[in-house]
């Protein structure tokens, strides 16, 4: 059996028009069709029309310019190289998500939200082997690109790797975790993500500055180090209207 849309129309109209910006049928900087012109493409009212063009403003897919029309953003969605992002980079470097941003001619910058021991999540207590009521060390960070907030981080470390070390301190680790956990003989080697989307939390809402019913990508991540240990599980949080994840491996 088959289910009908029972959207409203403006936004039926809507996800037509985001998928067509997404795979790229809408090119970056280019003009939309005229409010006639889409008012007779979907059979609907020019109030119609107006109720979609500004869904996608709010989202930030398209830009109105008055007096020319509406246009295509300029910039391609933030594609996350995940990979990249794992490896320490070079002593003295910043984190490989700041290099990646300035390398895009943006401004990174990573605020520190909360430094605590905590009893994890479940599931975050499952990715890192941690015993019923045992506390791990968490660091809450807000992500910036030139001060628009794009990230919730929230990463988790057992004590057998975090205590007593930078870790623990309300403090900016230079060169990011992969870095430290290197230098604390836990250099991380392999990882395993889980991604999910879902809409978003009045916490991550705020925080994002997120328009509405726009879903968040969620990702679980678990670092592993040698022998298969996991020294870090990290949920990550961000926009699903900015992002894609790209993910690159070797077929055996």
């Amino acid at each position: 059996m088959r289910r009908e849309d029972t959207r409203p129309r403006h936004q039926q109209i809507a996800a037509f028009l985001r998928a067509a910006i997404m795979c790229g049928e809408l090119e970056p900087g280019e003009r939309l069709p005229t409010t006639q012109q889409l008012m007779e493409r979907y059979e609907v009212t020019g109030q119609t029309v107006q109720r979609t063009l500004q869904v996608l403003k709010e989202e930030g897919f398209v830009v109105g310019r008055p007096g020319v029309g509406v246009f295509v953003r300029a910039e391609t969605p933030l594609v996350v190289q995940v990979a990249s992002y794992l490896s320490p980079p070079l002593r003295g470097e910043a984190h490989p998500w700041m290099s990646r941003a300035d390398e895009r001619g943006q401004r990174g910058t990573a605020k520190l939200l909360d430094v605590m021991r905590v009893k994890p999540p479940n599931q975050v207590a499952e990715a890192l082997g941690a015993a019923p009521d045992e506390e791990v060390v968490l660091r809450h960070q807000l992500l910036s690109l030139d001060d628009e907030p794009v990230e919730l981080v929230w990463n988790y470390y057992p004590l057998s790797v975090a205590d007593g070390t930078p870790l623990e301190r309300r403090a900016r680790v230079r060169g990011g975790s992969p870095a430290l956990l290197a230098d604390l003989g836990c250099p991380p080697r392999e990882h395993v993500d889980r991604v999910s989307v879902r809409l978003a939390t009045s916490e991550e809402f705020r925080a994002l500055e997120l328009p509405d019913d726009v879903p968040v990508l969620r990702t679980l991540r678990t670092v592993y180090s040698d022998d298969g240990r996991p020294v870090e599980a990290s949920v990550l949080v961000k926009g699903g209207h900015r992002h894609e994840l790209a993910y690159r491996g070797t077929i055996s």
